[in-house]
């Protein structure tokens, strides 16, 4: 690894609206380079918008879906990469040869199509298709790795990434500010974003709290320091379908320290510097070196996988409490 600057942006994305959300992905690009990134990182679903694919069918998935790497958006990302001369990594909905459609993380450098992750436990459509493997690449002198979301939530996967010799995993995501059973958690009514300008400070304090930030940092940075890595974090702020989102957007370094930041009630990036002596020196590459495999059979014992987030849940709670009524 070398010394490298990384953005992580944070925007409004516009539900169903690729032209709008890819002119968002070109003018925050811009600022990142006069930041001097060398790259951009842009949340999940960013280019078609995400939460709202919730209620389709697979048919109207697969209008919405694009071939990987050879569809507009792709075509239109490899043009931003190439005339800001910087990488851009941004998340859409692919579908393959065989109808198969996958919440889809892209990685571009100029003409070159880079990188290619399909989330592992995909969850928001039923008509989603699981990835298969992990993603690590070699970019710009460094070992990158990519993560959707959830798959961040299971340690094993930023382990494997990290195994894989992965030294900055990037993790785009839309969440926070959902519903959940765990104390001090939940939405953001909507007034408080429409109100942002006004009353800022109202605002803040529900990101900040436990519905937004506190709860990234109970899982996030243990990500970054239990691996040695950095970690990329990446999220939508603002209106998204039917919640508000907090943003946030930040990059961690190994020792789960957060070394950039964004705490804008609107679009914004940021940029952290990465540097190689902290990984030497984390505490999580030496974990990865004492392992003991040998103890580890239950964990790849064969099981039902189920990926059930708690908003998920506690919605179909009320769905068979209705039916119940």
């Amino acid at each position: 690894m070398r010394d490298i600057r990384i953005a992580t942006a944070q925007f409004e994305n516009r539900d169903n609206d690729n032209a709008y959300n890819l002119s968002r992905v070109e003018t925050l690009t811009r600022i990142a380079v006069e930041q001097d990134a060398e790259i951009v990182s842009f949340h999940e679903g960013c280019i078609p918008g995400y939460t709202w694919i919730q209620p389709l069918s697979k048919e109207e998935l697969l209008e919405i879906a694009e071939p990987v790497p050879d569809g507009d958006s792709v075509s239109e990302l490899m043009r931003i990469s190439k005339q800001y001369g910087i990488v851009v990594m941004a998340g859409l909905v692919e579908r393959d040869a065989e109808d198969n459609v996958y919440n889809t993380y892209v990685a571009v450098s100029g003409d070159e199509f880079v990188a290619r992750h399909r989330k592992l436990h995909p969850f928001v459509n039923p008509h989603l298709s699981p990835g298969q493997g992990y993603t690590v690449f070699d970019l710009l002198g460094c070992r990158m790795g990519m993560l959707i979301c959830y798959d961040n939530n299971l340690v094993e996967n930023p382990r494997i990434t990290a195994m894989m010799g992965a030294e900055i995993i990037f993790m785009p995501h839309v969440t926070c500010c959902l519903p959940s059973a765990m104390p001090g958690r939940g939405i953001v009514p909507k007034e408080f974003w429409d109100n942002r300008h006004r009353d800022p400070v109202s605002l803040q304090q529900e990101f900040l709290g436990p519905k937004g930030r506190g709860w990234l940092m109970r899982w996030l940075p243990a990500r970054a320091y239990e691996n040695g890595i950095y970690a990329v974090f990446s999220n939508p702020v603002g209106w998204d379908y039917d919640t508000v989102k907090p943003g946030l957007a930040m990059v961690l370094d190994p020792y789960g320290e957060v070394i950039a930041e964004s705490h804008a009630l609107e679009d914004d990036v940021v940029v952290g510097l990465c540097t190689p002596e902290k990984i030497a020196n984390s505490s999580g590459q030496r974990y990865l070196k004492a392992r003991r495999p040998d103890l580890y059979g239950a964990m790849v014992e064969p099981q039902e996988s189920v990926t059930l987030p708690g908003w998920k849940m506690e919605h179909e709670t009320d769905d068979r409490d209705a039916e119940t009524e």
